[in-house]
């Protein structure tokens, strides 16, 4: 009897309460979850291609040439005149860059005399440019580092020769002989 007793016992405490219903999902879940990555995936190729659109047709700002840059920067070096070091820096560093975008050297980056000896290896300039190049790369050093102090009409002619070596080295537009053959067709 104390068996069944027992038996009675662990089966009143074995009753515990009931589970709680399990949630099946049904399509209708999974088809709002696709539809909506779908949708975004959709909005975010729109904008992309918007984007694309909007760059390729966005309005090409032609490059100024660097003649023309460096004469305008030429032209900022005169308001400089009363000060030889900047100005000398200014006028300098223009007619590097100038040279190295117009012939692809590397002009600011190296020494003047590093600079001047590849240039003598090349025939992109005359003799005489070379020489006036020269003389004007050593005359701004002599301001830049040496302290030297010139006058206002050194400093000109520095600005001229600097000027003058962008006017003869500027590429020379080419026309083309389109107007040529229409006249000859005009007179025929």
């Amino acid at each position: 009897m104390i068996a069944a007793t027992n038996n009675a016992l662990a089966a009143a405490n074995d009753i515990r309460d009931l589970k709680p219903p399990v949630a099946i999902p049904n399509g209708w879940e999974w088809l709002w979850l696709a539809l909506s990555i779908l949708a975004g995936a959709a909005l975010l190729f729109a904008l992309w291609k918007w984007w694309q659109y909007r760059r390729a047709n966005a309005p090409v700002v032609p490059p100024i040439p660097a003649n023309v840059r460096a004469r305008h920067k030429l032209q900022e070096a005169l308001t400089l005149l009363t000060q030889p070091k900047p100005f000398c820096i200014l006028v300098s560093d223009t007619i590097r860059s100038y040279l190295e975008e117009q012939f692809d050297f590397r002009a600011p980056e190296r020494t003047t005399e590093e600079f001047l000896h590849e240039l003598q290896a090349t025939d992109l300039l005359s003799p005489e440019q070379k020489e006036s190049l020269g003389r004007f790369l050593e005359s701004c050093d002599l301001v830049k580092f040496a302290r030297y102090e010139p006058g206002e009409p050194e400093l000109q002619e520095l600005h001229h020769s600097a000027v003058r070596l962008v006017e003869e080295t500027e590429p020379v537009e080419v026309q083309s002989p389109e107007p040529k053959v229409q006249n000859q067709l005009a007179s025929a």
